[in-house]
């Protein structure tokens, strides 16, 4: 969720409003985490909303935090995911993390980083 006030504000609406869809329709529907995005450190209110995050759903608050980033916002102009875009912003280092943090929380462990090419990794099998 954006680090804005109305964010905020509609977070409440969307948690009512799934607790409903749990009451009524899906008893095992549940959230795996709330993210917080355009946090900009510089900004008071975003420090402030993700205080409030922390204090109210210390359990569903991802620890990584997606910045206000220009290459970041830049990419869906020019049609790339971030990962392609600018793989060296802070966005897209951001989104690396939260990947990762996606699978703990899945219970699958990240791969290891290579450095051998697909060319090489071939090679290697067919020795």
């Amino acid at each position: 969720m954006q680090c804005e006030y109305f964010a905020l504000e509609g977070l409440g609406q969307l948690l009512r409003t799934l607790e409903k869809i749990r009451r009524f329709l899906n008893p095992d529907l549940s959230v795996m985490g709330l993210l917080r995005t355009m946090f900009d450190p510089r900004l008071a209110l975003s420090s402030q909303v993700s205080l409030e995050l922390e204090r109210h759903f210390p359990q569903l608050l991802f620890k990584t935090l997606i910045p206000r980033n220009v290459r970041l916002a830049e990419a869906p102009s020019h049609g790339k995911p971030i990962a392609l875009h600018d793989r060296r912003s802070p966005g897209a280092d951001a989104y690396r993390r939260l990947g990762r943090e996606v699978l703990e929380r899945c219970g699958t462990a990240p791969l290891a980083p290579t450095t051998r090419t697909p060319k090489t990794a071939l090679a290697g099998k067919n020795s």
